[in-house]
């Protein structure tokens, strides 16, 4: 049967008219199942320009699209989220930290929902900071862990903690680690993904504006979080993994070390190497998107 996607609110079902606020999109203005019906994977990434380059890469490795081929932005009537399709791949930006893809969640899901989707995988795709690894390692999440390694979400609902699962699709980073292998081109690994709130203080830096530890607390910290098992550390995956978990959609997190932050806090890799790191993950879910609808 059919994987549909599960949505966790029952007051829609109440509603006549869908709004996609943050999209530019309604279930009043547009008809979904034509316009989504035939999507099966989700990529999404943080920035906009990065989510079209994918786009114009995926439509090219499936033979949908020419050199040069302009995709229009699906949500032109907002600036605060980029959304491209080709064929059944939809590439979507959610921006930096977790609220701002949570927010884009709740809508994307919805989306899905309204266009009767079915068997979705979604995968994030971007960067990081790598413990213990070498730059340019691209990282398969187990887990995303906050920033005690514990694998969960805290959040608060109507005043009340709520704790939420992190998991990830355990035979969807197989298949993703087994497609790293078939490409041979780059170091991957599968690890626990530390999800923090701030890219400073939250990662432990000593080069934000505040910084009230030194290196020795640092570098000890850094040194926990290796052996608890993490070993890229980023500001969205957690509630990206419980919210795919609670929609009942097969997720998957790929994203690149810039820098070994054992080494390091700051980036400074030339823009060139930056840029072909920041492919990497496209190639591998690029690969895998082409080996599961057989064009491989």
């Amino acid at each position: 049967r059919d994987n549909f996607i599960h949505l966790c609110n029952p007051h829609l079902e109440k509603m006549e008219e869908d709004i996609l606020y943050h999209f530019a999109l309604g279930t009043g203005t547009h008809d979904f199942p034509t316009l989504f019906g035939d999507v099966k994977f989700v990529c999404v990434g943080g920035s906009p320009s990065r989510m079209k380059a994918f786009i114009a890469y995926i439509a090219q490795e499936l033979g949908l699209g020419s050199p040069g081929c302009d995709y229009p932005n699906i949500c032109a009537g907002t600036d605060r989220y980029a959304m491209y399709k080709v064929g059944p791949v939809l590439s979507v930006s959610h921006g930096m930290g977790i609220p701002s893809i949570s927010i884009m969640l709740h809508e994307l899901i919805k989306l899905l929902y309204h266009a009767k989707c079915s068997n979705i995988t979604i995968i994030r795709i971007g960067t990081s900071g790598g413990i213990g690894l070498e730059p340019g390692s691209v990282v398969i999440t187990r887990q995303s862990v906050d920033a005690t390694f514990k694998p969960q979400l805290e959040q608060v609902v109507l005043g009340k903690t709520v704790i939420r699962s992190t998991n990830l699709d355990e035979q969807l980073a197989k298949e993703l680690m087994q497609c790293s292998k078939e490409i041979g081109q780059f170091n991957t690994v599968i690890g626990n993904t530390m999800c923090t709130l701030d890219f400073y203080e939250g990662q432990g830096r000593l080069d934000g504006a505040i910084c009230l530890y030194d290196e020795e607390e640092k570098l000890q910290y850094l040194k926990n979080a290796y052996d608890s098992g993490v070993r890229n550390i980023e500001m969205e995956s957690s509630v990206f993994a419980a919210m795919c978990n609670l929609s009942g959609v097969k997720a998957a997190v790929v994203c690149v070390t810039l820098l070994n932050r054992l080494e390091g806090d700051q980036i400074s890799s030339s823009h060139d190497v930056l840029v072909e790191y920041q492919q990497r993950p496209q190639k591998l879910v690029g690969y895998f998107i082409k080996k599961s609808l057989g064009k491989v």
